[in-house]
């Protein structure tokens, strides 16, 4: 008896096809059998193998496929794939299994296929969609030919936006270490990758402040916030949404498969040797999928120093003799993206010297600041504002930064913390410097702490700058009188300048931005005010009366200086 020798290559099962080929007369066993051994070494479809021996031709193949298994037959190449039925059925699936969903009508599905013995094929779709299935015969070729244009759709979109590689990276311990080998490779997909680099990188040469990348049902939309504006750069594939969120869900450290709850995260991106800038990153689970937005965290941001915010002469000696001070709060106010961090930072930039010793506690630390003890609260760690500032007390601080007063436990340790040989700074979100004094005493405050502590407010919004491109307009004194310049201060020595639009601020006629302030010291006057529970009116009359300028005011003076437009102040500001 001679030695069997084993096969080494796994069978395929018989293909549906080929027994009907036999059966119909179509083409001999013998030949069949040497197609199905071929396919089989190959690990090719048989109806690959089928077409490529030659035997028969794809048009054949096609009618005599209807013709057996009473299919209606197609002209797919009539079909432009841009109006094929999106998500139905996962593109992956499609190009594994050579089938194309061409519509969707109720409860069934139409699907495009070459071999309608696929049993496997139609299965599995049945299983992924719910949905009933209606079969139609397609050529191979022109099957194949579509097929390929599919899977290119959304690759060739992202490469054409993404162009080439860039000579960045993600610093390697920001990399969720956590993340399995099957969600590594869904998301180290080359155009993907290449893609989201070429978001970061230009929102940070756009001077972009956030990131908006935004899932609707028919698109997807990338959104810049530059100059405090949202811009939209692009709209990739929406194919891509989900692969795009994974990618930047493992680099930022989040739970890839976690989607029902909102999440939090950073990342650093490496630019070069001395260039790294932090990415706050949040995501949110919407009706058609993951939102994420991602805040640049800029360091040297906080390095430009005070001179490059835009204070006024007198504003900054105000603020500076603050700071300087040996103990007591200081307060800086505005709505959310108003640039009260960076002015934080900036203070403590300043005073920041080898013999001071500064804590902050944030939620979380968005500016890495050499010399300063930062911490990240965290609240589900127990590590909350007033855990944080009760620790900071036994540290021996001499400065103290407190992210945001959020609640009166908070405040009541900053302020005793101020009344004893500190200094304390934080945010809160007010409008104007006045409103924040009865802000606190409605958190629950007793007046007379405030009065001992805070030594000074500071009120802030943040205008965009006028481009060099600006022009001189030609605006009535009635509409400046009304906007609030005094008559006097119309002399004809100046004019306000409007927007034009050109290359350098892609025709918005706006580059960067210019910090307008209101700076209130806390001055006695002010104090028995506070100490006889009095309104935010009283002490906005009284604090204008010893010459602090609102913020329409100090905005105007932006407008005489000929750093913004009257429209941008007016939009910004309230009077």
């Amino acid at each position: 008896m001679s030695a069997v020798l084993p096969n080494t290559t796994p069978a395929l099962p018989t293909s549906g096809l080929a027994r009907a080929l036999i059966q119909g007369n179509v083409l001999p066993a013998s030949q069949i059998d040497d197609i199905q051994k071929k396919s089989q070494l190959e690990k090719k479809p048989f109806v690959d193998s089928l077409l490529q021996s030659g035997l028969i031709n794809a048009r054949d193949l096609a009618a005599f496929c209807s013709e057996t298994f009473g299919y209606p037959l197609v002209d797919l190449s009539v079909f432009n794939e841009a109006t094929l039925p999106e998500k139905i059925v996962d593109s992956k699936l499609m190009q594994t299994q050579r089938i194309i969903a061409l519509a969707k009508r109720g409860n069934k599905i139409s699907l495009a296929v070459s071999d309608p013995t696929n049993a496997s094929a139609q299965d599995q779709i049945k299983f992924q969609t719910g949905l009933g299935i209606e079969i139609v015969v397609v050529q191979h070729d022109v099957l194949l030919k579509l097929l390929e244009k599919l899977g290119k759709t959304s690759e060739q979109s992202l490469s054409d936006i993404a162009g080439d590689d860039y000579d960045i990276e993600f610093k390697e311990e920001d990399i969720n270490s956590a993340a399995s080998d099957a969600q590594a490779a869904e998301v180290d997909d080359a155009p993907i990758v290449r893609f989201l680099q070429k978001m970061l990188i230009d929102a940070i040469n756009m001077g972009a402040s956030d990131l908006h990348f935004e899932p609707f049902e028919k698109f997807f939309r990338i959104r810049f916030r530059v100059d405090g504006e949202l811009r939209e750069i692009a709209q990739p594939p929406i194919a891509i949404k989900d692969k795009l969120v994974s990618r930047i869900k493992v680099i930022s450290k989040l739970d890839i498969s976690e989607k029902r709850v909102p999440q939090d995260g950073r990342m650093k991106l490496v630019l070069s040797a001395s260039k790294a800038i932090d990415f706050r990153v949040s995501t949110l689970p919407t009706l058609f999928g993951e939102k994420i937005v991602m805040r640049i965290l800029d360091g040297s941001q906080a390095q430009m120093g005070i001179d490059a915010l835009g204070y006024d002469p007198d504003q900054k000696e105000i603020l500076m003799n603050a700071i300087q001070r040996p103990y007591g709060m200081v307060l800086v106010t505005g709505p959310t993206g108003s640039g009260k961090t960076v002015s934080l930072y900036t203070c403590l930039n300043v005073i920041n010297k080898p013999g001071i010793n500064i804590s902050t506690a944030e939620d979380p630390a968005e500016i890495n600041l050499p010399g300063v003890n930062q911490v990240n609260i965290n609240d589900r760690a127990g590590l909350t504002f007033p855990v944080a500032l009760k620790s900071f007390l036994r540290q021996d601080p001499d400065v103290i930064m407190v992210g945001e007063i959020r609640d009166l436990e908070t405040a009541d340790i900053a302020i005793k913390a101020a009344q004893t040989g500190h200094m304390v700074f934080s945010t809160l979100h007010t409008n104007d410097a006045p409103s924040t004094l009865t802000r606190l005493m409605n958190m629950g405050v007793a007046p007379f702490n405030i009065a001992s502590s805070v030594i000074l407010i500071t009120a802030q919004r943040l205008a965009r700058r006028l481009c060099t491109c600006k022009k001189p307009a030609d605006v009535l004194d009635e509409v400046l009188l009304q906007a609030g310049f005094k008559d006097e201060e119309l002399d004809g020595t100046w004019k306000p300048y409007h927007p034009v639009g050109c290359e350098r601020c892609s025709g918005s006629g706006y580059k960067g931005r210019v910090g307008i302030y209101q700076i209130m010291p806390i001055t006695e006057a002010i104090e028995r005010i506070i100490l006889a529970n009095g309104t935010s009116l009283e002490i906005e009359k009284q604090s204008e009366k010893e010459g602090v300028r609102s913020l329409r005011k100090s905005g105007l003076q932006k407008v005489k200086q000929g750093l913004t437009s009257l429209e941008e102040i007016l939009g910004c500001t309230n009077e």
